[in-house]
């Protein structure tokens, strides 16, 4: 039931974060006086509209997204006219079209309130406005988990001491006859004890205390506190086979010790957000372009019995998917709400960075064109020469057409492997 209620609360939560980014688009235009027609979540058959001033608000019978119609996104053809082109081409024709259609929206009494009639700067601000609507999202929704809820947090306390040695590369983790002590059993380490300095160094890190171990050999003097008074143990570290930390799919090899850290929950502070909103972002946008190199992966998860990766991408429906298995976690409400609202920040992280993609019909196709319109003008008028005037974009419908195929197919792909073969939390 719970897994049920968290896919319905985190579709709401992808739907509530489109129209977030609609928003920003239709608040910006609307402050530059463009004309707003239609403000919609979802695309397809209208189930629910309502008229409000210019603007007809409402949902469509596919939730996969939304938009925004504004008059006059596509500028009249140089000279004015909407006649026959002279040029020729095997697109020309579907150019021309969307060029007279878009003229067909503007009313007389509307003329001035164009979108291409506005500066370019203009015309960049309502179009970044969409992804900047999806970042402050974000970083609101981090900043609750991470100051509010707080994040779990290992420290230098030992949670449990490892009994015997396992090979990171065996089939389970429970001692076999024979197995040896770890270092740390047989140097008396306890549960409890908080390790306060390694080999004289003192340490308040967990990362960087077992990198300190991994990098050591032989004995070793570990200071540690215990019930208030310090101690000195002496533990031989041994040489096995480990997870590697950057990636834990690898095995590598290092020194051994045999303790597990006690983990606690922490709130952290506004830089502790910036920075987790920088990496998080970094870490998001290699994933956006590498997404080519992950179709294979997902058709073959699909069509061929392969086995789906833990990082693989997800549609709607996946993250969904993934959200309601958090509700469904054994594990504190707080910790549960937090995850949940760190899964909706990294979709509008998503949302953010693919929007600012610069190809139609993307937010970035519309904002990179008037960034060049801008600079075409200035060269111009350093130049002495006329204004050359709005950059064509109705010349980039075609590309827009075939990226928006694609993106339909990839959708498509990911929607059949979010069903069949799906990402879990397990």
């Amino acid at each position: 039931m719970m897994t049920v209620i968290g896919i319905v609360l985190f579709f709401l939560g992808i739907l509530a974060s489109v129209a977030w980014h609609e928003l920003g688009h239709f608040t910006t235009a609307r402050w530059f006086g463009i004309k707003v027609p239609e403000f919609f979540v979802g695309f397809g058959k209208t189930v629910w509209s309502r008229k409000v001033g210019d603007t007809e608000f409402g949902l469509k019978a596919i939730p996969l997204g939304g938009y925004v119609r504004m008059i006059g996104m596509i500028p009249p053809e140089k000279g004015g006219t909407l006649g026959r082109s002279r040029r020729t081409g095997p697109f020309q024709g579907l150019i021309d079209d969307v060029r007279k259609q878009s003229a067909l929206d503007v009313l007389p009494e509307d003329v001035d309130r164009q979108f291409w009639m506005r500066a370019p700067w203009k015309r960049v601000i309502v179009m970044i406005a969409g992804p900047l609507m999806n970042l402050i999202l974000a970083v609101v929704l981090f900043a609750i988990v991470l100051m509010g809820f707080g994040v779990p947090t290992l420290t230098t306390t030992v949670s449990s001491v490892s009994a015997c040695v396992v090979s990171a590369a065996a089939p389970t983790q429970d001692c076999p006859p024979g197995a040896p002590p770890t270092p740390a059993a047989a140097a008396d380490f306890r549960p409890g004890d908080r390790i306060v300095a390694f080999n004289g160094q003192p340490f308040d890190d967990w990362d960087e205390l077992r990198m300190a171990i991994r990098a050591a050999s032989g004995t070793v003097t570990v200071t540690v506190d215990r019930g208030g008074q310090q101690l000195e143990l002496r533990p031989t570290l041994i040489t096995t086979e480990l997870n590697d930390l950057d990636d834990p799919k690898k095995i590598v090899t290092g020194s051994f010790l045999g303790l597990a850290p006690l983990s606690v929950v922490t709130r952290q502070d506004l830089p502790a957000v910036a920075g987790e909103i920088g990496d998080v972002i970094g870490r998001t946008w290699q994933a956006v372009i590498n997404l080519p190199q992950r179709v294979p992966e997902v058709f073959g998860s699909v069509f061929l019995g392969q086995e789906r990766q833990q990082d693989s991408p997800v549609g709607i429906v996946g993250a969904s998917r993934i959200g309601g298995e958090i509700l469904a976690l054994d594990a504190p409400v707080g910790q549960e709400i937090a995850f949940f609202l760190q899964l909706l920040a990294l979709v509008n992280i998503s949302l953010f960075l693919f929007n600012l993609l610069p190809i139609p019909p993307l937010d970035g196709g519309q904002i990179f064109p008037a960034i060049w319109e801008s600079i075409r003008r200035r060269f111009a008028k350093v130049r002495g020469r006329p204004d050359p005037g709005p950059v064509d974009v109705a010349r980039l419908m075609p590309v827009a057409y075939v990226v928006a195929l694609v993106f339909v197919a990839w959708s498509g792909l990911l929607f059949i492997a979010d069903i069949v073969n799906p990402v879990t939390l397990q």
